[in-house]
């Protein structure tokens, strides 16, 4: 990938709010309680033709009654050591104080370039009190307001001019990159599967529902693949999302399965199928993405009998039907059981969203199948389907049907024909469409 920034500095100096409006989104939590944000949060900065990579992290804590105190500081570590160039944030209204003093002691052990961000001079003489973060030793201290923009300019011409050339075109490559969504109930292991995937502590994992908030982006580049990993807050019945924070991190989530082209539901096989799990499943089919359902936790079953798989399976898609057309893997975070069959299926998925059907294959098929079993008449008259073609360029599997009396196909017939389309080529785990349209 490009250049990595990171924004680092204590809780509530306005880190989130500053990454929100260098990468002109709302990707990022904020809300005036400290400690909001928890694990790191990526996005992308474009200023004069430069393109880079910026990440948020949790406000560094030491001492606080915060139970993910020493995940956040590590998380921090971990971003200060990957990326390429520092934003250390700092509040130009309070001054300078012992959390400072720390972040800036680790800063001045880096290598990487750093520079002083004094955020909140918005009003009054709070731009003329930062002469006094000079006592950092981190050179010359940026006056910036993230809620209003000012000094954001400056602060990214800053940010480019230490930024060294890039020597490939590898960035304009990213959007054609395929996007998988790890989604489910909150504590379903999420994370856990993700931290399995790249053999890293890349996200804050607790047995608290709702650790994590933002939905955190990961590039899985290993083993032959290369793809984008999306790990989402937990989603939870309405009746029990109380917090605002919470509420936030529920609309992201949803917002993580429309980008994505294949979504992973993580079921936690120690509680079965609930109502929000045939929620999400729901949410992942009105958005028409691929699906590959993975039953979390087996290792803490006793009974793994083909007997016990079978009725396990036979269940997701009772609940989950009409559509019954997607892979099931029992796996586990945990001890690592299967988690590479889970990527390999969901990029197969990813495959079979972009297989096109040639048209005189189609038409050899269908029209047979049609002749065999043709659609029922309707007062009378008689629908003659005469032609089939798929539509080029859609995001999923798009079949039209031409025929002399579109409006009386009904649905069970269109689910005849789409039955009849998967069991001669492989679209398993991605819906379908089928259309009539008028000769």
């Amino acid at each position: 990938m490009g250049q990595m920034i990171a924004i680092v500095g204590r809780p509530n100096v306005g880190k989130s709010t500053l990454f929100n409006r260098l990468t002109q989104s709302r990707t990022a939590i904020t809300n005036d309680e400290a400690g909001t944000t928890r694990d790191r949060q990526y996005g992308k900065v474009d200023w004069n033709g430069k393109e880079f990579s910026i990440v948020d992290t949790g406000g560094w804590v030491v001492n606080s009654e915060d139970i993910f105190e020493n995940e956040i500081n590590k998380q921090v570590h971990l971003a200060i050591e990957q990326a390429d160039e520092i934003l250390f944030v700092v509040d130009a209204m309070n001054g300078v104080t012992d959390l400072d003093d720390q972040v800036a002691e680790i800063l001045r052990r880096s290598t990487k370039p750093v520079i002083l961000v004094a955020n909140k001079v918005d009003a009054g003489d709070s731009l003329y009190n930062i002469a006094e973060f000079y006592s950092l030793g981190l050179g010359d201290p940026m006056g910036v307001s993230a809620v209003s923009g000012y000094g954001t300019g400056d602060l990214l011409d800053e940010v480019v001019l230490k930024m060294p050339e890039k020597d490939d075109d590898e960035e304009s490559k990213l959007d054609d990159i395929p996007k998988i969504a790890i989604v489910g109930r909150p504590n379903a292991g999420k994370s856990s599967i993700i931290n399995a995937f790249i053999d890293e502590d890349r996200h804050i994992v607790t047995d608290i529902a709702g650790t994590t908030r933002d939905s955190i982006y990961t590039r899985y580049n290993k083993f032959g693949f290369d793809f984008y990993l999306v790990d989402t807050a937990g989603i939870r019945k309405k009746t029990k999302v109380t917090e605002d924070i919470e509420y936030y991190s529920v609309i992201r989530s949803i917002r993580a399965i429309e980008a994505s082209d294949v979504c992973i539901l993580m079921i936690d096989a120690t509680r079965g199928i609930e109502s929000q799990d045939v929620s999400i499943f729901s949410l992942i089919q009105r958005n028409k993405k691929g699906l590959v359902i993975v039953v979390n936790k087996w290792d803490l079953v006793e009974d793994k009998s083909k007997e016990a798989i079978k009725h396990y399976e036979d269940a997701i898609r009772e609940r989950f039907a009409p559509f019954v057309d997607f892979p099931i893997i029992f796996a586990s975070a945990l001890t690592k059981q299967r988690i590479y069959k889970v990527l390999e299926t969901a990029l197969h998925v990813c495959e079979n969203r972009k297989r096109v059907v040639p048209t005189s294959q189609l038409n050899t098929v269908m029209l047979e199948a049609i002749s065999a079993y043709p659609p029922p008449a309707n007062k009378g008259k008689f629908i003659k389907i005469k032609y089939v073609t798929m539509l080029k360029g859609s995001p999923i599997p798009t079949f039209i049907f031409f025929c002399n009396l579109p409006q009386w196909v009904k649905e069970p017939y269109r689910r005849y024909l789409e039955n009849k389309i998967r069991e001669t080529w492989d679209f398993h785990g991605t819906p379908i469409n089928v259309f009539m349209r008028e000769k």
